[in-house]
């Protein structure tokens, strides 16, 4: 397999993966096991008085997780349609491996980048961090001698994780 071929092909997997991972519909909570929407009538709504608010937002509800937790999502989804149109683009200009290498490299320090600076903005310690890490997880990439095949062994990990830990 060639070089362009290589980097088409895991481009392509890199993105089905992320957006499987990525996008959500919001129904995951309503689906019955079999997949279907619950049957199940809804509870009453509760007459308790909610809790007072506190002066500032616990470390679970944290005001902007969630603004932070969908950003870093649609940078990960628009970062990968991007190489995805670039492997494209690099096989219609038979661009060599080394070629591709580099240009999965930038994109990936771009990436890592704007998810540094998202981690930046978080103000709960735990997403601040799960994002930091992640942007050293992608700066791995960026760094790597192989970056193509770091896309589509690790990169793709990367939204999964997100989507189960970055949550209000």
């Amino acid at each position: 397999m060639s070089g362009s071929t290589a980097i088409r092909a895991a481009a392509l997997v890199t993105m089905t993966a992320l957006l499987g991972a990525c996008q959500s519909d919001g129904d995951d909570r309503a689906a019955a096991p079999g997949g279907s929407p619950s049957s199940a009538p809804t509870a009453a709504p509760s007459t308790e008085a909610a809790p007072p608010p506190t002066a500032a937002p616990s470390p679970v509800t944290a005001a902007n997780t969630a603004e932070v937790c969908a950003t870093v999502d649609k940078l990960i989804i628009s970062k990968s349609r991007e190489i995805s149109a670039d492997a494209t683009e690099a096989t219609r200009k038979q661009l060599t491996p080394e070629e591709v290498n580099a240009q999965v490299k930038t994109d990936l320090a771009d990436l890592a980048d704007d998810v540094r600076g998202q981690a930046a903005k978080a103000e709960d310690p735990e997403i601040k961090k799960l994002v930091g890490d992640t942007a050293k997880q992608i700066d791995a990439g960026a760094k790597s001698a192989t970056p193509v095949k770091w896309l589509s062994s690790t990169f793709v990990t990367i939204p999964a994780k997100l989507s189960a830990d970055c949550r209000v």
